[in-house]
């Protein structure tokens, strides 16, 4: 047996350059300054940095890094492979410590790396989710500023929206309330979709706005009726709670977008969907153009 973290592009950065270039360009190079695919050739110099290309069109160079989550970083590309497929196979994710110790760079660089992999897992525009969809609300960890308030009113507050069989996708909401929830719902699920929900009254009306809705009353010890329920959603929100309390234990209010895109990205790509670690670090590939995420952006 044959350990996946032997595979040539983990360990040789030419290999790690050509492993990225057929995921990123799988029909040829394309220039990042001017879009142009003709005229472009690799440079072949004894002194020239790996993976460089340039274009003859615009006569500038450049390598499959630029305009990618790599851009200006330091860190050689098969160590970024590295640390992506341990983000993407980790379930509860994996802490910049672990990062830290495991790849053999600073802490400060490998929080870098995490920030910059989660801004990779962001997804851009979706199609809306359709069949059985499960919605319920969480809350974790404590505003700035609000620890000592009652309630759930000084926690960050977060709605998810699981489609059974299917992907999931977080938002992280200021208010629970309907104004502010409503409009998710309706971006991110189709008109014709069964939505699923517990009892809360944020939820009532959505039968105006779906097909149909049903809700299961907790508050009465009801949780299965027929094949209304939330359990789906729940097992979401027990792996992302298991992760942020206990691999990361502290989430920043700023940074809980990019956690969300972390979990959502594992669940959308689980082993239950045919996804296995390999084909989960290959799709999170596919995801790093155009993400560039710098040190100040990532500190605000």
């Amino acid at each position: 047996m044959t350990s996946a973290l032997s595979a040539p592009h983990f360990h040789d950065e030419a290999a790690a350059f050509d492993y990225v270039e057929k995921r990123v360009w799988p029909n040829g190079p394309v220039c990042p300054h001017c879009g142009g695919v003709a005229r472009i050739s690799k440079m072949q110099g004894k002194s020239t940095r790996q993976g460089l290309y340039k274009c003859y069109q615009c006569r500038k160079p450049f390598t499959v890094r630029m305009g990618t989550i790599f851009e200006s970083s330091h860190v050689p590309l098969h160590i970024w492979l590295q640390a992506m497929y341990l983000i993407a196979g980790s379930k509860k994710g994996i802490s910049s410590n672990q990062l830290h110790r495991t790849l053999g760079v600073t802490l400060k660089t490998a929080w870098f790396m995490s920030h910059r992999i989660r801004e990779a897992m962001r997804s851009g525009d979706l199609a809306p989710m359709t069949g059985v969809v499960e919605v319920d609300e969480t809350y974790i960890g404590n505003l700035p500023g609000q620890s000592g308030r009652g309630g759930a009113q000084h926690k960050m507050k977060v709605l998810s929206l699981v489609s059974r069989g299917g992907e999931a996708r977080s938002v992280k909401v200021d208010y629970v309330t309907t104004k502010e929830v409503l409009p998710i719902l309706q971006a991110n699920i189709a008109r014709e979709a069964h939505v699923m929900t517990d009892e809360h009254r944020i939820y009532r009306g959505l039968n105006a706005h779906f097909a149909q809705h049903s809700a299961v009353r907790h508050q009465f010890g009801e949780y299965v009726v027929g094949m209304a329920y939330t359990n789906t959603i729940e097992g979401y929100f027990s792996i992302f709670k298991r992760g942020m309390r206990g691999v990361y234990q502290w989430c920043a209010e700023k940074h809980l977008h990019r956690y969300l895109a972390e979990f959502d990205f594992r669940y959308s790509n689980r082993q239950a969907l045919g996804c296995n670690d390999s084909d989960r670090a290959d799709r999170l590939l596919k995801g790093i153009v155009g993400k560039r995420l710098t040190y100040q952006r990532a500190c605000i």
